[in-house]
């Protein structure tokens, strides 16, 4: 029969619970409650089961889990297969997997799908602080399997070991990672998620924006061929919204169409530059207002906004010229002029009563309509990040009663308020402002500079830019949204973590040039400089095979040239005594064992039974068994330091 695997020591099990644990974690932001719930809760019921010295748990109480989990994560995936049902699924597994590891042989498996498990966690995020923090799991794995190798384990060894294992295999890991041929597309071929990110979206109400407003991660980068324009005059163009249903905001998809680009007219210097646009799950690309052209794989809509036709799921490159003095339709197209004053019935009477008292007033003039309306925005509201609920007619409500609100809530209202008056307009959403990264030379736009504003269509100029929220807090346009929260976001006011966190989105941006976006086609003019203008797989093999012969063969010679060590603790301990008897007169050439020794100290030193002990505890030590304690070691060596004998003259 075969024997039965050896049974893990608690300090071995202890370590592959927590690799488990720690291979799971990364994957808690985007599991279900429930899921995520339940593979807690079972790796904490096992780690205490264990611990109480519980036996295997029987088949009738894993079987019914088993099942449960791909019920669950069907009906809430509605599948098993995609992105994120498969890492659900394997979260569940290993956790499952923990149940019943109760040897060595279980222990490994359950580490290397722990790895397997890790690796699925770059399919969500490839970013520098997602690396690290695997990186980190790596050494808690390694050191798992480490301790598996040797019952009397020692936790701190054990960890410096499995560091050292993970740095002493990056340059190989970098040089796979560089040479080995990549493909053009996932090899796994995989379903994407249909689960948006955080981004802009195609549709606007009140408070929708709000999540953009406090969240500080980068939206997008932007370097700039010359001299960049001025900070206000920063508006990202982004979804342009038509549609008016009386509590949102949305965009008709006709007007992606590349069959009416719209019509621009250039009136000052175009502005060229490269923008590198963060993961979105979305289709919108951002330019400088306005853009004069798409880029490849993307249309210009007629209203000048961008549109991807892959979703943006990597983080994306791409260049533009934009033209920030333009004249943009001067004639209004009829289709767009009745689009444009669309308003729903039945909505807000009291913003339709004071926008025609307006029109009254003014006999149409657009442009003292529209210096009311910002008249009374800087009169009468409050720019804050903590807007009032508003109700079914929630322009009235925001005009009469709240007067509290962020860019949304003006951009809405004041576009309500020029279609009651007559005046086209359109609700603009994008980004406005930015921060530059001096070290860097480039500027980062982060979601919290989301911003929304409103264009209106004027007789000789066509759609003119007009700002609602600049009327109420000038600040958030001239120094940005941090300065305009004020009171309502205090975690703003702390400007040296801001600073911080922009000089620390250089390291980020670093790694998204160097690591995120090396892709198959920066990989083939990797060997340019070697007359090679497009390397082929078989060049790039030969490459990898040669750079990593060379990584090697500087290591032998490192560890060749190093002196010879000498030797381990116990060893040292040895040598010292070796010498502190040759003082005394025993001489002991390379030759003598200990034994020998103990023999000629007999004679020299026949009353010292120090000596005669110390030797006696080196050949137990060494010879006595196959892997002495450290505790053994450790009183073996403060004897041999303790030990004082005469200098033989």
């Amino acid at each position: 029969m075969r024997p039965a695997a050896p049974a893990l020591s608690p300090l071995q099990f202890r370590l592959t619970a927590a690799g488990v644990l720690a291979a799971v974690l990364p994957h808690l932001a985007h599991l279900p409650w429930l899921i995520s719930g339940l593979v807690l809760a079972l790796i904490a019921l096992r780690w205490l089961q264990r611990g109480r010295g519980g036996k295997r748990l029987p088949a009738w109480v894993k079987l019914p889990l088993v099942l449960l989990f791909p019920v669950l994560i069907v009906l809430h995936y509605g599948n098993l297969f995609g992105r994120e049902p498969g890492s659900a699924l394997a979260c569940a597994m290993l956790a499952l997997k923990l149940l019943e590891t109760e040897n060595r042989r279980d222990a490994r498996a359950a580490i290397c799908f722990s790895a397997f498990v890790l690796m699925s966690a770059l399919l969500f995020d490839t970013g520098l602080a997602i690396t690290l923090v695997l990186c980190c799991v790596l050494v808690v794995l390694f050191a798992a399997l480490r301790a598996l190798e040797s019952p009397r384990t020692q936790l701190a060894a054990d960890v410096r070991t499995a560091a050292f294992a993970l740095v002493g295999a990056l340059p190989l890991a970098m040089c796979v990672f560089v040479f080995f041929p990549r493909l053009a597309s996932p090899l796994w071929g995989a379903p994407s998620d249909t689960t948006a990110r955080t981004g802009l979206g195609e549709r606007m109400a009140p408070g929708t924006m709000q999540e953009l407003l406090i969240d500080d991660s980068p939206a997008f980068r932007v370097v700039f061929d010359g001299t960049p324009p001025r900070r206000q005059d920063l508006y990202w163009r982004g979804p342009v919204l038509w549609y008016f249903d009386g509590s949102a905001w949305s965009r008709p998809e006709w007007l992606a169409a590349p069959r009416d680009d719209g019509e621009v007219r250039v009136l000052g210097p175009r502005i060229g530059y490269e923008v590198t646009l963060q993961p979105s799950a979305r289709h919108w690309l951002l330019a400088l207002d306005v853009p004069l052209g798409a880029p490849a794989g993307a249309v210009r809509g007629a209203d000048m906004s961008l549109v991807s036709r892959a979703r943006v799921d990597d983080p994306t490159r791409y260049r533009m010229v934009s033209a920030p003095a333009y004249e943009l339709e001067p004639t209004l197209n009829p289709l767009h002029r009745r689009v444009a004053l669309q308003l729903p019935p039945g909505f807000d009477p009291q913003a339709r009563a004071l926008a025609q008292r307006w029109h009254d007033e003014f006999n149409g003039n657009a442009n003292l309509i529209i210096r009311a309306a910002l008249d009374q925005f800087h009169e009468k509201f409050t720019y804050t990040l903590n807007a009032p609920l508003l109700g079914r007619n929630s322009v009235d409500d925001f005009l009469f009663d709240t007067q509290r609100g962020f860019c949304e809530h003006y951009a809405s209202a004041f576009t309500f308020l020029m279609r009651a008056a007559g005046i086209p307009a359109r609700v603009v959403t994008g980004y406005q402002g930015g921060y530059f990264n001096r070290l860097g030379a480039y500027w980062v736009v982060r979601q919290s500079d989301a911003h929304a504003w409103s264009e209106v269509w004027l007789e000789g100029h066509g759609w003119v830019r007009v700002d609602p929220t600049a009327a109420v807090s000038p600040q958030r346009v001239q120094i940005g949204a941090g300065a305009a929260a004020g009171a309502s976001a205090p975690w703003y006011q702390a400007r040296w973590l801001m600073e911080w966190r922009n000089r620390l989105d250089l390291v980020n941006q670093l790694w998204n040039d160097a690591i995120v976006q090396f892709n198959a086609l920066r990989q083939q003019s990797l060997l340019t400089p070697f007359g090679i203008n497009q390397a082929d797989y078989p060049q790039l093999m030969a490459a990898m095979v040669l750079a990593a012969s060379v990584l090697l063969g500087l290591f032998a010679w490192w560890v060749l040239r190093a002196s010879p060590r000498a030797g381990d603790r116990l060893d040292s301990a040895y040598q010292l005594l070796r010498r502190k008897l040759a003082r005394a007169g025993a001489s002991p050439d390379a030759t003598d064992g200990p034994l020998t020794l103990a023999a000629r100290m007999a004679l020299l030193l026949p009353g010292d039974a120090a000596v005669q002990r110390a030797l006696a505890a080196y050949v137990g030590l060494r010879y006595a068994c196959a892997l002495p304690a450290p505790e053994q070691i450790r009183t073996f060596a403060r004897s041999v330091r303790a030990l004082r004998l005469p200098v033989a003259t």
